[in-house]
This record gives structure tokens, sequence and C-alpha cells, in this order.
């Protein structure tokens, strides 16, 4: 009897859902679209894996993908709107049912492009996910990007500086009462460098290194995580990937400030990269030095400081170093990377190519930060700890990787999230680096 009440309560729920409603096959959970220079990445999760087929067409530029086993929903439409008008592959998208239990989904793009296609399992909060990375037929030339961008800078400084010049003598004439055009041209005093030369400023590297200091130093900034990662999440939900990219812009813009240097983003906005690639970047750059922030998270809550690291060769120097290498190199699990086996190849050939002279000068350049970060708030270990971090393997580039602060640390999460401390950080990484440069000028290429 109990069974017969259940049968016909079960089927009169049926009925009153409709024959739509009743959830079979894969069911879409969420989707993110993460545009930025280098690729765009689409991201579909379901409760279960999706099978997906695709084609690229030319005139126009389109990625047709058909998804097996699913149907409509809102939550699948909700793409259509994720896509910004600056995103610069994605003109648009649209999604419909092509046939029973295929969707497909039309990507109108920007330009040509080759896409990397592939599925991820569940890992951290994420469900199963099918990745659509979307990436340029012609890469870009991050180096040539980085001068271009100089020189864009250079020229609307020097027209704002020609402007102020303009509208402080057309002042002097008015008050003066001297036609403009009847004005003799100011004479320049003596010992006053020429309109296109730099202004020498105190703060400067002085001594030998500004002797050495003639051609273009380039800083590899690395704000950790974002994307499809968010990093460590703090007690009031601070991500990290949001604070790292806060601190390295405005590291950035202090090494813009300085003669002859420039600061190179591994990312500049909220999108994931892989960590191979990050090193690829700064290398492709030529960098002088390779700079990974991040915002450190432990399970005790008490856990408080900043901590530098650079690689090692012989294992972590403490079992908390080795704990955080960990974490930090399951970055790719999370934010999820294509891995093919030439890939892991090139992976593991990059791993091993670690020398003792980056390592030396990486130590040399994590002591100079470690000291004046120290200025700014407490340290977690008083001295630069050694792991082997899979971001700080460029055989060629010191690098560092700086652990800010503990995000899981309430107190310090809080400080996290002030623009005024963020400010300190961000000047005592910049003081670090003159003080390297200082001990260390870059040697011609």
């Amino acid at each position: 009897m109990k069974r017969r009440h259940f049968l016909h309560r079960t089927s009169s729920l049926v009925l009153l859902l409709g024959a739509s409603d009743i959830a079979f096959g894969a069911a879409i959970v969420a989707v993110r679209v993460w545009p930025a220079p280098d690729y765009t990445r689409v991201t579909l999760e379901s409760d279960t894996p999706l099978q997906a087929r695709h084609f690229v067409t030319g005139q126009p530029d389109r990625l047709v993908v058909d998804i097996d086993g699913l149907e409509l929903s809102p939550t699948l439409r909700e793409i259509v709107g994720k896509v910004r008008a600056d995103d610069p592959y994605i003109a648009g998208v649209r999604v419909g049912q092509n046939q029973p239990r295929v969707v497909r989904l039309v990507i109108d793009l920007k330009q040509p492009i080759e896409p990397q296609v592939f599925t991820l399992a569940p890992v951290a909060d994420y469900q199963h996910r099918l990745v659509f990375d979307l990436y340029p037929t012609v890469p870009i030339d991050p180096l040539m990007a980085l001068i271009r961008e100089k020189e864009e800078a250079e020229r609307r400084a020097q027209a704002a500086l020609d402007d102020a010049l303009g509208e402080f003598i057309d002042r002097i004439g008015r008050s003066s009462g001297v036609a403009p055009e009847a004005r003799a041209p100011v004479a320049a005093a003596p010992g006053t460098p020429p309109p296109h030369a730099p202004v020498t400023r105190r703060s400067e590297l002085d001594g030998t290194a500004r002797g050495r200091m003639n051609r273009l130093v380039i800083v590899a900034l690395d704000p950790g995580h974002g994307g499809e990662d968010p990093g460590a999440i703090g007690p009031a939900g601070t991500r990290e990937k949001d604070v790292v990219l806060a601190i390295a812009r405005r590291l950035r813009d202090r090494i813009n400030a300085e003669p002859n240097m420039r600061a190179m983003m591994t990312r500049d906005a909220d999108f994931f990269v892989p960590l191979r690639q990050r090193v690829e970047k700064a290398r492709r750059v030529q960098a002088d030095l390779f700079i990974s922030i991040h915002a450190d998270a432990f399970t005790n809550p008490n856990a408080r400081g900043a901590s530098v690291y650079a690689l090692s060769e012989r294992g972590a120097t403490s079992e908390a170093a080795r704990w955080i290498a960990n974490k930090e190199n399951a970055a790719d699990v999370v934010g999820g990377v294509n891995v093919k086996h030439n890939d892991a190849q090139v992976l593991r050939a990059l791993m091993d190519m670690s020398t003792t002279a980056q390592i030396n000068d990486s130590l040399k350049l994590g002591s100079a930060v470690l000291g004046h970060i120290g200025k700014v708030g407490r340290l977690h270990k008083p001295r630069v700890e050694q792991a082997g971090f899979a971001v700080l393997k460029a055989p060629d580039i010191p690098s560092i990787l700086v652990e800010t602060a503990f995000i899981s640390n309430r107190e310090e999460e809080q400080k996290l999230r002030t623009a005024a401390y963020q400010d300190q950080l961000a000047e005592a990484l910049m003081n670090g680096i003159r003080r390297y440069f200082e001990k260390n000028p870059p040697l011609a290429r």
C-alpha cells in the first residue's frame, strides 16, 4: 500500500514538471569567458563529462561546436551575455538546439584563431569542464609590444610636457603683455638636458649601476593565479588572484617611472596563464628579473608574515617551503592546462634547466627584496627559503616568488585589501629591485 502511494506521488510529480523539465544527460552548471591579449578561454562546466566536435570556418571567421547529450538551458544561454566588447578574439556567441540532444555553439571571431579544445576532470570547487582556448594564428610578439608600449608612454609624456611648457609660456606672455608671436625663444640654462633626454631623478639608480644602465632593463612581474584559478581565499572571501594583481599593477607603475626600465606583466587582467607560459613570456622579452607575487595561505589561521623564495636544486629548505611549493605548482591543475605529450616533454625539459648561477643571483635578489619587505610588516622567515617552484625555472633569469602575507590570516587579509598596504608592498619590492641592481648592474645584451 505504501509503495503504491509512493508511486502515485512520484508520477504526479513527473506530470507536474513536464517532459522538458526532467533532467537527463548532462546539465550545465556554469559558463565563463576569460578574454586576454594572448588568448580567450571559454569554459562550460557541467555535472557530467561533455563530448564535443568542432570545426573552424573562414570568411567570416567562426568556431562551430556541437556538444552531444545536451539540451539547451537558461544557464547555457548566459554565454551570449558573457562576451565583452573589448574581447580581442570573440565578436559574439550564438547558441541553439541543433538536433535532439545536440547543442550547437557558434563563436563569431574577430580574427583567425587556432582553437585548443580539451576537458578537465573535477578538481577543487569545479565539476567537469569543457574548455576552448582560442589562440591567434599569428602570436603576439611580447618584446615588440613592450617596446611599442614604452615608446607610446614616452610620446604621451613628451606631449604633456610640451603642453605644460606652452601653457606656462602663454601665462608669462599674458602677464607681461607681450604677444605670443613676438616672444623670443627661451634659452636653456647651462646643464639643462635636451627636451627628449630622460630627466635624472633622485630615485634613479646611482653609482656604477647608473653608469651601466644604458639599455632597456625589463622586469617580469607575475601576479599568481587568475581566471579559472582564484588562488587562496581569505576568511572574508578575498581572492588571492585579485590582491596580487593589484600589487603587481602598483609595482609596474613604479618600474615604468624609472629611466631605462620597463615592467612586463605575465597577466594584467583576470585570466589564467599556465606556469610554463609565465616563464616563457619572461624569456621571450629577455627579462632581467622575474618576480612572482602571491598571498600565502596555510591550514593554521594564525600563520602570518611575508616570505621570499628562490629555486632549489636539492630540495626544500623547510617543510613549510615544500608545502607552499606543492600548492603553487598545483595551479595548472586548478586553472586548467591542455596537457599534450609534447607539452609534457617541454615542461620536463624546462624543469631540468635550472642553473647554479641563476639560483645564486636569485638568492641575491631575494635578500634585497626581503630586507625591504621586513620594514613594511612582519616576516614569516628571516631568510630567503628555497623549494622546487615550477614558475622559478627560467635558467637564465634571476627569479623569486614573494608571498606578501598570509591571506588565510584574518588580520593580514584585511591589510592586503587596503590600497595603503598594497602601496607599501609595491614600494618595498621596488626598493629591493633598486638595491639589487645597485650591487649587480645589468650587463649589455
